[in-house]
């Protein structure tokens, strides 16, 4: 038997070395990481502008450089004033001196000018990344929604892969700006930290300062770095608890569910299920927090000491006369920016570090590779459109992804040109999962399915997908308008006004719609607009039903179309599908067994395997399994009539 299909919805975890031989090949592999995600991230930003790229690179050479030019300002600046006001006796003198400097009103006019252009800068640096940060989002999410389009069906039967498009949706928006935004800021952090170096080395005996207040900075940066990394497995192992809150909450809200949820007093047993998540959640959370937080008092303590022991010296070197104010300045500021730059780069650095491993749940889920596939992708076999059609299920068996129980065992059934195939059986029997095999939703695994001799993996999915008409029991509910809802049905060419509205006479919607404030163009639900109209689930049948007289398919496919309809209703729309299939292969799953009837052929299925199999005449003759349901059902109609 085939293994069933499998995904790659496995995270890779790299363990920590054990050995000290081992911590190159832990650091190789940690580093690899590292930069490959960032290589992804840099080419997602190219692909959305380039513009973004140029400008906040700009912009961060100028936040680097911007700080280093105002200190030497500022030192030229307090020197003169200081010297000034040693040389002349009074405030005036020294003022109209200093007005009639040239050098001093520069400085002064050059200070402001450095000013106006940093708060411009800044002001440019955050609508470019408001603006960007938009983009980004858009395009993100475009790609979730193309991968998602394209993955198999299998991947909705995971929670593994739940747990990836949850953690991949919730970074789609603020993690790649912000992390390319911490990138450069870590760029103008390190030209601000290699220029005060520079500059307090040249200050009388400080050359040595610089150098300690980086040794004093290593364990907040190893105490940053490996909690940013506890962090990310935190939340990615407790993708579940997130869900379930999501879940929890959610269901306080939706509408749905919510004459349910008061009748039978459900919301304080789902309040109390969210808090009883959210307690479990929350203990590791503050844990982390409360445990990394204290190390960094720790740290912050020790530099705090070392800086007022530097700031002491440099103020004995003011008053000995070896610097003058200005270099106190100057010299102090650069302590300061050494140690809150050194502490900006390990936050950020350690930020940028965990936000390209949540970014991995991007890069894996758009790595997912999807199995239902032409045998040969290269040369696909081409589907004779508007031809009667064969199908074949040749010992067919499936299960699940992830479980061992076959759901279809060994199916044997040939469907022949203009047939009426009805699939009959209880709750579980396989009926509607028989379908899904025949569209490829999922593929069997074991045996074949043949569409008109060849194996229908041998043709192109989104070709092979054309030939149906189907309207499925969990039919879809969609919040545009009544116009829209019923051209789903045949999406590739434009909205037929005409022809919209002879589908919905054939389904029998048209008479609730004509009363519908806004006729065809009202809008559907009340997600979005304020006039949106929320119909009954009668009601949605028959678009859904309205959608499939709109197609034009070789092959019809209803999977209880009528399953909320009354009877009178249903045998109309019955009436009306006689019509619409004319010569056309036409599968029905249906419990109204009346509908049987009319089937040129009865499948009639039990745990998944097919146990009778002919028409309405010979099943009845029979005996068996058919004879059994339908009489059954037909005594109830009987015995209701007869109490009525």
């Amino acid at each position: 038997m085939m293994p069933p299909p499998r995904s790659n919805f496995e995270y890779q975890k790299i363990e920590p070395p054990k050995r000290i031989s081992e911590v190159p090949v832990y650091l190789k592999a940690i580093l690899g990481g590292f930069f490959t995600r960032m290589i992804y991230i840099i080419k997602l930003v190219w692909e959305t502008g380039p513009w973004i790229m140029i400008v906040m690179s700009l912009v961060a050479i100028f936040q680097g450089v911007l700080p280093i030019i105002s200190s030497y300002v500022s030192r030229y600046l307090l020197n003169a004033l200081q010297l000034g006001f040693s040389k002349y006796s009074s405030a005036k003198e020294f003022f109209d001196f200093s007005f009639a400097s040239d050098s001093v009103l520069f400085l002064l006019i050059f200070m402001f000018v450095l000013k106006i252009l940093g708060s411009l800068v800044g002001q440019i640096d955050s609508a470019v990344l408001r603006i960007s940060g938009e983009n980004i989002v858009k395009c993100v999410k475009v790609r979730i929604m193309n991968k998602a389009k394209e993955l198999d069906m299998a991947a909705f039967d995971q929670p593994a892969f739940y747990e990836k498009l949850e953690n991949a949706n919730r970074e789609a928006g603020h993690r790649p700006i912000q992390i390319l935004n911490s990138t450069f800021v870590i760029i103008s952090n390190i030209i601000k930290l290699i220029s005060y170096i520079v500059i307090l080395s040249t200050a009388p005996g400080l050359w040595w300062a610089s150098i300690v207040m980086v040794v004093v900075s290593v364990p907040s940066a190893i105490i940053n770095f490996t909690f940013r990394r506890k962090n990310f497995f935190y939340m990615r192992w407790k993708s579940k608890e997130r869900r379930q809150m999501n879940y929890y909450s959610d269901i306080m809200v939706n509408k749905d569910i919510a004459k349910e949820v008061r009748i039978f007093g459900l919301s304080d047993s789902f309040i109390g299920k969210y808090i009883d998540v959210y307690k479990v959640y929350y203990a590791g959370i503050r844990k982390l927090v409360l445990t990394e937080n204290a190390w960094h008092i720790v740290i912050a303590l020790i530099s705090a000491v070392t800086n007022c022991v530097f700031f002491a010296y440099i103020a004995i070197l003011v008053l000995t006369g070896k610097i003058l104010i200005g270099d106190y300045s100057l010299y102090t500021e650069s302590l300061t920016a050494i140690a809150g730059n050194v502490a900006a780069l390990i936050s950020t650095s350690a930020s940028v570090y965990e936000g390209t491993l949540f970014i991995d749940n991007l890069m894996s889920f758009m790595d997912e590779k999807q199995s239902i596939v032409p045998l040969d992708e290269k040369k696909p076999e081409r589907i004779n459109y508007g031809a009667p059609h064969t199908i074949e299920f040749c010992n067919v068996s499936f299960s699940y992804p992830g479980t061992d129980r076959p759901v279809i065992k060994n199916v044997n059934l040939k469907f022949n040109p203009g047939e009426t195939v009805v699939l009959v059986g209880l709750n579980g029997a396989g009926k509607t999962t028989l379908i899904k095999l025949l569209t490829r939703l999922y593929d069997p695994t074991e045996g074949a399915i043949l569409l008109d001799g060849k194996d229908i993996r041998s043709y192109d999915v989104s070709e092979l997908y054309k030939i149906f008409g189907i309207i499925f029991q969990d039919f879809g509910k969609y919040a545009v308008t009544v116009s829209e809802n019923i051209a789903f049905g045949d999406v590739e060419r434009e909205i037929d006004p005409e022809k919209v509205r002879f589908a919905a006479e054939q389904a029998d919607a048209s008479d609730y719609i004509s009363r519908l404030p806004d006729g065809y163009d009202t809008p559907l639900m009340r997600h979005f607009e304020k006039n949106g109209t929320e119909l009954s689930i009668g009601q949605w049948q028959k678009l859904a039903v309205a959608r499939a007289f709109y197609s034009e398919n070789d092959i019809l496919i209803l999977d209880e179309p009528t399953a909320s309809l009354d009877a009178i209703a249903e045998q109309e729309i019955f009436n009306q599908f006689d019509m619409l299939r004319k010569d056309k292969m036409s599968i029905f799953v249906s419990h109204r067994l009346s509908s049987a009837t009319i089937a040129s052929k009865i499948v009639v299925l039990e745990y998944g395997a097919v146990v009778e199999e002919g028409t309405h005449k010979e099943l009845m003759e029979k005996k068996g399994k058919y004879y059994e349901l339908f009489s059954t059902q037909a005594k109830r109609y009987i015995e209701s009539e007869k109490e009525i």
